[in-house]
């Protein structure tokens, strides 16, 4: 059995993309109508193709494991997954007679993205359906959006804790992204609060959106853009109580913020990463095509950067640079790039959007083009 360095478990799916203008959107529902579009882009989708993928792309040796169907979809999921290397697809499962899931992208110019999904075969993975034996030879296992797979929702998250407790106990770095809970559907039915709290202590990196965060733990409207310095430094504190090492929130156009905790992230340089608070602001993309995927692509720029052993202060600042590469092309993985272009990038001084913080104790970090909070440990 190889060895790899990063496994990248949890929902896959096919994006089936159309290329749209600006339309109508009361077109999409009204019967009888005909909403004339342009080719449609097919491509890999969901935090196993969009993490994993990008990590491979940007030079860690990866495995993959998720669920298709044997249908179309899933060949064409597994044929793409290939195309990046074959080893890639050797530990996803195939299973006979389920659908394999995919989604319907619309993404409009000037109008934030929204889906139409079918989860098909990622409602029967299970927590026995990651291979333990592979993560002994591994150094990290990320696994993405259980929200959207019943069985990892289901019994308060049982299969969402014994999953983690058995990745940690093979050694490996853990980490964990999620996704917004339809309110209306049965992933926004479950106490996600009482699930975190008995998964977090077995995570070392929790990457929420900043939407997903307030919807699972509370403390403002699920549905403002705010990214108030605040909400986000309580609800950090929230989850570092429930047990996470490393809490990243991701902010879409206005960047990532950063919270450790006093033990840090004992598997790299503790000191460096023991109680900090950082945010930093995206990198300009040239131009702006699409925002499929971007969350994800600034998670496995931040895992790599973990896993690469860089400073917490370039790691964010990596993970925002893979994010704006990301949304240089319409699907969730053509824009990602080699490491080596990536920090060559940052390094030619690649613009960076501007964030004002209005709170106390905030401070710009000149050096690596980052805001420095007051619960920082160097502020």
């Amino acid at each position: 059995m190889a060895q790899c360095d990063a496994v990248v478990a949890g929902l896959i799916c096919l994006d089936i993309i159309p290329e749209m203008q600006s339309i109508d959107l009361s077109k999409l529902t009204r019967p009888g109508s005909a909403v004339e579009v342009g080719p449609a882009l097919v491509a890999t989708g969901g935090a196993v193709p969009n993490t994993g993928r990008g990590l491979a792309r940007l030079g860690i040796s990866t495995r993959l494991m998720g669920k298709v169907g044997d249908d179309p979809f899933g060949d064409i999921i597994l044929r793409l997954i290939r195309e990046d290397h074959p080893a890639l697809a050797d530990d996803m499962i195939v299973a006979p007679g389920e659908t394999s899931s995919y989604t319907i992208v619309f993404s409009l110019p000037g109008v934030d993205r929204f889906f139409w999904h079918c989860v098909g075969a990622n409602d029967t993975f299970g927590a026995d359906d990651v291979s333990y034996d592979r993560l002994r030879d591994a150094r990290l296992f990320h696994f993405g959006y259980p929200p959207f797979m019943r069985e990892f929702r289901i019994n308060d998250g049982a299969a969402l804790v014994d999953m983690f407790r058995r990745a940690k106990a093979a050694g490996v770095i853990t980490s964990l992204d999620m996704a917004l809970p339809d309110p209306n559907g049965p992933s926004g039915q479950v106490n996600w609060r009482l699930i975190l709290e008995r998964t977090l202590p077995h995570v070392d990196l929790f990457l929420p959106s900043l939407d997903e965060l307030l919807f699972m733990v509370g403390g403002n409207d699920p549905t403002s853009e705010s990214a108030d310095t605040r909400i986000m430094n309580a609800a950090a504190g929230v989850l570092a109580m429930m047990g996470a090492g490393v809490v990243v929130i991701k902010l879409g156009s206005r960047g990532l913020y950063l919270r450790t905790g006093p033990e840090g992230f004992p598997a790299l340089d503790a000191a460096g990463w023991r109680n900090r608070e950082l945010w930093a602001p995206c990198f300009r993309p040239e131009p702006l095509v699409g925002t499929t995927g971007a969350g994800d692509a600034a998670i496995a720029g931040f895992l790599a950067a973990v896993l690469r052993g860089q400073l917490v202060e370039e790691a964010v600042t990596t993970a925002a640079a893979v994010g704006a590469c990301n949304v240089e092309a319409a699907d969730a993985l053509s824009g990602v790039i080699s490491w080596e272009a990536t920090q060559a990038r940052i390094d030619a001084g690649w613009a960076r959007d501007q964030v004002t913080i209005d709170a106390p104790g905030w401070a710009w970090d000149d050096t690596h083009s980052v805001w420095v909070g007051p619960n920082d440990a160097r502020s």
